[in-house]
């Protein structure tokens, strides 16, 4: 069957943005996006803004709405967020089968974290976004667990042979280590709390400006441990990571309390992640857009891609198995 995506023309999305009650002055440019689809849109008389396309079937029109409450919440809060515009009283439209939502337009650059007040301050903001998602618990988003990021992953990428059918025994054979160890790593941490939480906090969702930083994208909201939003923050080795902890709860700890008991999980949700990439572009082969921007997972350079990935898991086995980072130095 055709992607849906290849239904959606430029023609088809400036009527779609026109039966919102925008006009559109015919200016496209497609923004860097591979899950959705992302335009700035030219209008008349007015400034351009973004338009979202979402990824048929991914989510339902009330996990979405849910998705866009958090971050109206969020700015309703004076959290520096780009929540969903509204438009004819509604910040989710259809359009052709498509559903899509329109944004205002906001630049900005990723932030500079080998500074300690920059990441100071970004602290301070999750920690913000984090006292409002405590308030509170999603009731159509879903949870970050070691089963959907995890355990699903791993399986469908058995069942649907996209593992080199020579390296499948190492691959099994380590990402079953790693699930082990993931489940011990939560099993330390604990009864942790849930929140509701960004979900994908990379720097290429954090715009920084002269005024400090924005966040953006919330299309992976979800409930899940606060430190699911600060271990993207942090890289290099053990003492680097120790230190970049500590400038981001100087801010963090202004605004919201965190349990330390959570450090536990920072390789885990590492780990988890790697998984989860693994199966989310395996999952997406139908997608010509995918394989145009992957070449290196769908075409010949597949068999480096898992050579490389069952080394890199190896190595989370072992970070799993050492003593998480201390917020305190010389720990």
């Amino acid at each position: 069957m055709p992607h849906p995506y290849l239904d959606l023309t430029p023609d088809l999305i400036l009527d779609a943005v026109e039966s919102a009650g925008v006009r559109p002055d015919g200016r496209l440019l497609a923004l860097n996006s591979y899950e959705n689809r992302v335009y700035q849109v030219g209008l008349e008389d007015n400034k351009p803004l973004i338009a979202k396309f979402y990824r048929p079937k991914r989510w339902t029109s009330a996990q979405i709405l849910e998705e866009h409450a958090f971050a109206l919440e969020l700015a309703t809060a004076e959290i520096p967020v780009v929540p969903p515009l509204t438009w004819e009283g509604a910040t989710l439209h259809t359009h052709a089968n498509f559903q899509f939502a329109l944004f205002e337009r906001r630049g900005g650059r990723a932030p500079e974290l080998d500074f300690p007040e920059v990441r100071e301050i970004i602290g301070r903001f999750l920690g913000r976004i984090h006292m409002v998602g405590k308030a509170k618990p999603f009731d159509e988003r879903p949870t970050l667990d070691i089963q959907s990021f995890g355990n699903l992953p791993c399986n469908w990428l058995i069942s649907q042979s996209f593992i080199p059918a020579d390296l499948l025994p190492a691959w099994n054979s380590v990402a079953d280590q790693a699930l082990d160890e993931i489940a011990k790593c939560y099993a330390r941490a604990g009864d942790i709390k849930l929140i509701r939480l960004h979900g994908d906090c990379h720097l290429g969702n954090i715009l920084y400006t002269d005024d400090g930083p924005h966040f953006v994208d919330f299309d992976d909201c979800r409930m899940g441990p606060a430190i699911q939003d600060l271990w993207m923050l942090l890289s290099g080795s053990r003492e680097e990571m120790t230190i970049q902890l500590r400038d981001v709860m100087e801010g963090y700890q202004d605004f919201a309390d965190f349990d330390p008991r959570e450090l536990h999980l920072i390789e885990a949700l590492r780990t988890l992640r790697m998984l989860h990439y693994s199966y989310w572009l395996a999952s997406r082969a139908d997608d010509p857009a995918f394989q145009v921007a992957f070449p290196w997972f769908f075409g010949a350079g597949a068999q480096r891609y898992w050579q490389n990935q069952i080394l890199a898991l190896r190595e989370q086995v072992a970070l799993m198995q050492e003593a998480p980072i201390s917020l305190r130095l010389g720990h």
